[in-house]
């Protein structure tokens, strides 16, 4: 598509919606570097060298309608990727000795994170890993358990 996505516009097209606080004339960033939203990280796979396909490792494609990546124990909201047309495609058999990526996308479409709370942004075309966040329990990292947010 070549004009600017809006968040009106990409819940129109996912047929997803978003809280009544969020602004939906807003124009959507398109990044190709490192972003978060909420409770995701979206890093370049260069920057993920410990990242690797597993051996069953596959991808599907990402429809306009969206792939649900994360939702929170509790039934919170979700996490969903949604591709802007074609060539978008998500694979989640990944080996990462950090266990925080849920798979890798990759695209040569504009793709987008979908969040009811958060509103959307923008993945420029090529490869990333999807990542959560990991948060420390009590006494921090050394003495703590490791959870994850949304654990």
């Amino acid at each position: 598509m070549s004009s600017v996505m809006t968040l009106d516009r990409l819940t129109t097209l996912s047929g997803l919606s978003v809280l009544d606080h969020l602004d939906r004339s807003v124009s959507i960033p398109i990044l190709d570097g490192p972003q978060a939203q909420g409770d995701l990280i979206v890093l370049p796979r260069d920057l993920t060298p410990d990242v690797h396909c597993h051996a069953q490792y596959f991808t599907r494609p990402v429809p306009t309608t969206g792939l649900e990546l994360l939702r929170s124990t509790g039934g919170g909201n979700p996490h969903t990727l949604v591709a802007e047309g074609p060539g978008c495609r998500w694979g989640r058999f990944v080996i990462d000795p950090t266990r925080l990526a849920l798979g890798i996308v990759e695209t040569t479409t504009v793709a987008y994170l979908i969040h009811p709370e958060h509103g959307a942004t923008g993945i420029a075309p090529g490869s990333y890993v999807i990542r959560r966040q990991r948060e420390h329990g009590v006494g921090g990292p050394r003495f703590g358990t490791t959870q994850f947010v949304v654990d």
